[in-house]
């Protein structure tokens, strides 16, 4: 509701700037306007859905592969260094394209636009994710892991209950950044037929012809929930000190 009421506010603001702008089309003083509005925010959910389920995907592959680069075998760390440089070096959108386009040729399976997106996101983000969680686990003072050895804690047990915890309290920056990242780069989706934010204003600006303004809403849509999502990680950056998580 927040959202809708200062979407709104900010249109009417700049809707008398020229005679030459059409504000009408997201006036929510009329039929027409309000309908438009709401038909933009209706993208809404999907943005969200597939934007928390590919960082859900992400973090737990990017814990994965990290792992094996803490490794003092050599032929881990060089799967993680490989895996990390590859996935890197692709551009999320030709990925996305790939997974979508390409993968059901490869597997013989068909795979939803949903699913596409998440699958792309998801693999693109591990990457960075696998590196943010290396460098957040190494940061750990080695006494941590001496003392879990020294009351015979299993690795497993030593990476779950001793040192992980520290890790994602210094990490959870980090992984904040990476979550608006991909809500950002969700709109990429759009390209393959996703209903969400930026499929929703395409779709708009072509029975409407009004780009400017239905282009500036959506950009005030990404603007709100990012602040939003901002918002919340430094709550949980904030919740994480007080109870005194080292």
């Amino acid at each position: 509701m927040k959202k809708t009421i200062l979407l709104i506010t900010l249109a009417l603001m700049v809707s008398g700037c020229s005679s030459e702008w059409g504000w009408y089309v997201v006036d929510p003083s009329t039929p027409k306007g309000l309908s438009n509005l709401r038909f933009l925010i209706s993208g809404l959910q999907e943005t969200v859905l597939l934007s928390f389920t590919a960082i859900l995907i992400s973090v737990t592959i990017g814990l994965l592969i990290a792992l094996p680069g803490l490794s003092s075998n050599i032929y881990l760390r060089s799967l993680n260094r490989v895996y990390v440089e590859f996935i890197r070096a692709i551009p999320i959108l030709v990925l996305i394209l790939w997974v979508y386009y390409g993968m059901p040729q490869v597997s013989g399976l068909s795979i939803s636009v949903f699913w596409a997106g998440v699958f792309a996101l998801a693999l693109s983000d591990s990457a960075f994710e696998a590196e943010i969680f290396r460098a957040g686990i190494q940061s750990i003072d080695r006494g941590q892991y001496e003392a879990a050895h020294s009351i015979s804690l299993s690795y497993t047990d030593t990476m779950r209950f001793v040192i992980l915890p520290q890790a994602i309290k210094r990490i959870l920056p980090a992984l904040g950044n990476q979550l608006i990242y991909m809500l950002k780069m969700s709109s990429l989706v759009s390209v393959i037929g996703m209903q969400e934010l930026t499929r929703k204003a395409n779709e708009l600006v072509v029975t409407e012809y009004r780009p400017l303004e239905i282009y500036t809403i959506l950009v005030l849509e990404y603007l709100v929930l990012i602040l939003l999502v901002s918002a919340v990680v430094r709550w949980l950056e904030r919740r994480m000190n007080s109870n005194g998580v080292d």
